[in-house]
């Protein structure tokens, strides 16, 4: 079995969601173990993708933030969220970037198959979407979780570095209740991985970096609106 760090995260900023999963990709090489975070946002809110302009994002009244990977725009009162951080060296950091999709979200679609929905991952097209206006939930990638009525019920985006992989999840409340989905994805994960969960919190100074990195870049107009980290 292979030990994974099972982090049942709470409710926070979006800019907090977004700092602390940069940092854990950044940190694995002393992490050293998967991790498998799950939160939720303390308010309405919207993540784009890295490349995207927040001009993407049709729906008022939300709080945006740019995210560290890429994909289209995700709103986030309508769904669940995970991340998985996978250290380099890895058998799923030797495959490539859609194959990866594809190892992990089998089990998501086995989790939401568990719930009663019928679901398949979407197959390569060969379509190409415009990244700028991207909304993840309306165009689906190759990989992605669908429903029979081709409805996208999941998706993900990943950011690739020397350090691993950052895989940042969501899955459609129409698949379920968020407790559901929650455990479901849980329990398919760890068949597909042979995960050993161990209970996890991060250090208290990786929350105060999270903090500072929230204040300098994620809740910044240059980061949100123009992909520039301030100096």
């Amino acid at each position: 079995m292979e030990k994974c760090l099972l982090w049942m995260d709470g409710s926070h900023s979006p800019y907090f969601n977004m700092a602390v999963d940069e940092l854990l990709l950044e940190h694995m090489d002393s992490i050293g173990h998967v991790v498998l975070r799950f939160y939720e946002w303390n308010i309405p809110s919207a993540s784009f993708g890295y490349s995207q302009k927040p001009g993407a994002v049709t729906r008022s009244g939300l709080t945006l933030v740019r995210r560290p990977t890429g994909g289209g725009v995700v709103y986030h009162d309508v769904d669940l969220t995970y991340t998985l951080v996978v250290p380099a060296g890895h058998p799923v950091c030797k495959l490539d970037r859609m194959e990866s999709y594809r190892v992990i979200h089998e089990p998501v679609m086995k989790a939401i198959m568990d719930l009663g929905k019928g679901a398949h991952l979407a197959p390569d097209l060969g379509i190409k979407h415009d990244r700028a206006t991207l909304q993840c939930f309306v165009s689906p990638s190759p990989n992605d979780v669908i429903a029979n009525n081709g409805a996208k019920l999941a998706g993900a985006a990943q950011r690739r570095t020397r350090k691993g992989i950052l895989h940042q999840g969501s899955v459609s409340l129409e698949a379920g209740s968020h407790d559901e989905i929650l455990k479901a994805i849980h329990d398919e994960l760890k068949n597909a991985f042979d995960f050993e969960y161990e209970l996890w919190t991060p250090s208290e100074d990786l929350i105060r970096e999270t903090d500072l990195l929230v204040e300098k870049k994620y809740s910044s107009d240059a980061w949100n609106f123009n992909g520039e980290v301030p100096l």
